[in-house]
């Protein structure tokens, strides 16, 4: 059995085209190049033991979403790349337009977990794993004016990550990332 498959090196390919080559894309606020997030949630779930599948749609999660018009990613394109199971959970956790107002949009994210299957609740767990790691530690470094670089205060961004990680545990309490989710809502509260 194949660790680390020519599907995996093709989605990483693709993810860096999308991200770094098309548009320098940078992590929120910061000099970090965008791609160490697809790659961090794809870590996590490796380590959670998610399938192959799982594993490509962490690392192609943030694709369709974050596109430039000129190199827009599609649901189609990746079925047609990576197969309908990874194209059916990127699409599972894409938002709506970043045109769409930020309560409008986080409102309809948290809702769509009520229809998540348990592949699709492991990536979003570890998409939030991953996001709020990195919120945690650059807190512990800058304090609250790490928020600064968000659209909405402290409170507001801080809250929707807990009722996303509410949710999650709820919809499968047994996920690999139950721990890690509960310890993320602990340290995030502490805040």
């Amino acid at each position: 059995m194949l660790r680390y498959t020519p599907k995996m090196q093709l989605a990483i390919r693709f993810m860096v085209k999308t991200h770094e080559v098309y548009q320098k894309q940078k992590r929120k606020g910061k000099d970090i190049p965008y791609i160490s997030h697809p790659l961090t949630v794809a870590l996590i779930l490796a380590r959670a033991g998610a399938s192959e599948d799982v594993i490509i749609a962490g690392i192609l999660h943030d694709t369709i979403e974050d596109s430039v018009a000129h190199k827009r990613v599609s649901r189609e394109m990746l079925e047609e790349r990576f197969g309908p199971t990874v194209a059916e959970l990127v699409e599972s956790v894409t938002e709506v337009s970043k045109s769409v107002p930020w309560n409008e949009r986080k409102g309809e994210a948290l809702a769509r977990i009520n229809t998540f299957t348990d592949d699709s609740v492991l990536l979003k767990s570890a998409d939030i794993i991953a996001n709020n790691a990195e919120l945690l530690e650059d807190y512990a470094l800058a304090g609250v004016a790490t928020f600064d670089r968000f659209s909405e205060p402290k409170e507001k961004t801080v809250g929707h990550s807990l009722r996303v990680i509410e949710k999650l545990l709820a919809k499968w309490p047994e996920s690999p990332l139950a721990g890690d989710l509960a310890g993320m809502a602990e340290r995030l509260s502490a805040i």
